[in-house]
């Protein structure tokens, strides 16, 4: 069992309606174990890497509707 954290930034998110959005989504991911919300729209995620990947979780935070800030 693997404890990571991952964390991402997003465009358009940041209060509490958004933290419970993203909460109730991920938390339907096998192996993750918290979600928070920064309001300034950065997500922490922690996670058991044997249950899910930092890619399965990206790709479900976009399908909740949430658009990633690019990384350049």
């Amino acid at each position: 069992m693997v404890h990571l954290s991952t964390y991402f930034s997003l465009e358009n998110a940041g209060d509490k309606q958004d933290e419970k959005l993203l909460k109730r989504g991920l938390d339907t991911l096998p192996g993750v174990t918290s979600v928070s919300l920064s309001g300034r729209g950065c997500v922490a995620v922690d996670y058991d890497s044997t249950g899910v990947r930092q890619e399965e979780i990206r790709q479900k935070v976009q399908e909740l509707g949430y658009q990633l800030k690019s990384e350049d």
